[in-house]
């Protein structure tokens, strides 16, 4: 056979070797393909290319057809399912599936002991207390240049006297924002976002900033013997909040500002609040007294957290033993009244 060399034999007329896609195969080819093929093809009709197809051309709506629309019910969209964030399909396909669906951390969260959420609390509450020092030397960024700058470059005197003007400045930037911070209710809420505890430092910043310009200005009326102006309180009323995003509103409680008497407080706080307020007059003694009313306020919160915790506890030890299987951990907590 010559099928792969071909051959120059042919029986077909020259206008049907123009037509005829299969004029190049050897005969013996084409013979074999005629007969073992399934579609038998005809080279004197070859097949023509079918014309696409039209594209459909729109309905003219009908006053019937209008009629019929309006009563059927249309679908909305509280009715359709709803994915989690997780899913990769937030039109709601496959939404069945995502029912019993639980995050890591939600399974940790339900999966962890009483003693281990106890930790959790206590971490988080202790983590709040050092985020505030952290997040007021962020605020007092410039003034630690100052001082950088004042040892590497600044003058005899300043250096001799070990830089006390930008240490003391640093120092009172510190504590103020410090603060701020605590008034503004950076203590509380220990799961809100990070985007709130940033507005909440930001905040900080403009307060202390502006009340540095407020005791300027008074300081320059007293020189020019001018009348010493007045401003409205820095945080006015516990109604205060932080700016956040519309999108998430989270709520940042900040105490009232109604004079603090030591004497109400509670009496292992009574001294360290009669240290803390003595010598401070004005804003700075307001500012104080708030920081010690936020103080009290995220102590009680933490003890209102562990306490659910702890009522918890005693409601299952109770349990156990009305039903007789009490441990030996109960029993020693009840005599000697660990809670």
């Amino acid at each position: 056979m010559g099928w792969f060399w071909g051959s120059s034999a042919s029986n077909d007329d020259d206008s049907n070797k123009s037509q005829d896609p299969l004029r190049s195969l050897d005969p013996s080819l084409r013979e074999f393909l005629a007969k073992e093929s399934p579609v038998k093809y005809n080279s004197s009709n070859p097949p023509q290319a079918s014309p696409p197809p039209a594209a459909p051309q729109p309905k003219q709506a009908t006053p019937s057809d209008n009629k019929t629309a309006q009563s059927q019910p249309t679908s909305s969209d509280d009715t359709a399912p709803k994915a989690p964030a997780e899913s990769l399909f937030p039109d709601g396909r496959y939404a069945h599936l995502w029912k019993t669906y639980q995050s890591k951390s939600q399974v940790d969260a339900e999966s962890k002991s009483d003693q281990e959420k106890i930790n959790d609390i206590l971490e988080g509450y202790n983590y709040r207390k050092a985020e505030i020092g952290r997040a007021a030397l962020e605020n007092c960024a410039l003034e630690q240049w100052d001082v950088n700058e004042c040892f590497q470059s600044g003058s005899i005197k300043s250096r001799l006297t070990m830089c006390r003007d930008e240490n003391q400045k640093l120092d009172r930037c510190y504590t103020m924002q410090a603060k701020f911070l605590k008034a503004l209710g950076y203590l509380s809420t220990f799961d809100r976002p990070a985007e709130v505890d940033e507005q909440i430092q930001m905040h900080a910043d403009t307060l202390y900033h502006r009340m540095l310009d407020q005791e300027k200005l008074i300081e320059e009326a007293k020189a020019e013997g001018r009348p010493i102006p007045t401003f409205p309180p820095l945080i006015s009323s516990s109604k205060t909040k932080v700016a956040k995003p519309a999108a998430q509103p989270v709520p940042v409680k900040v105490p009232d500002n109604t004079e603090l008497n030591p004497a109400d407080l509670p009496a292992p706080m009574q001294t360290s609040a009669k240290q803390r307020l003595e010598g401070l007059e004005g804003e700075e003694r307001k500012l104080e007294e708030m920081a010690i009313k936020a103080e009290i306020q995220a102590s009680e919160e933490l003890a209102g957290h562990l306490g659910s915790i702890y009522e918890k506890q005693a409601e299952e030890r109770r349990k156990r033993k009305e039903e007789g299987k009490e441990r030996i951990g109960d029993k020693i907590q009840s005599l000697f009244g660990f809670r």
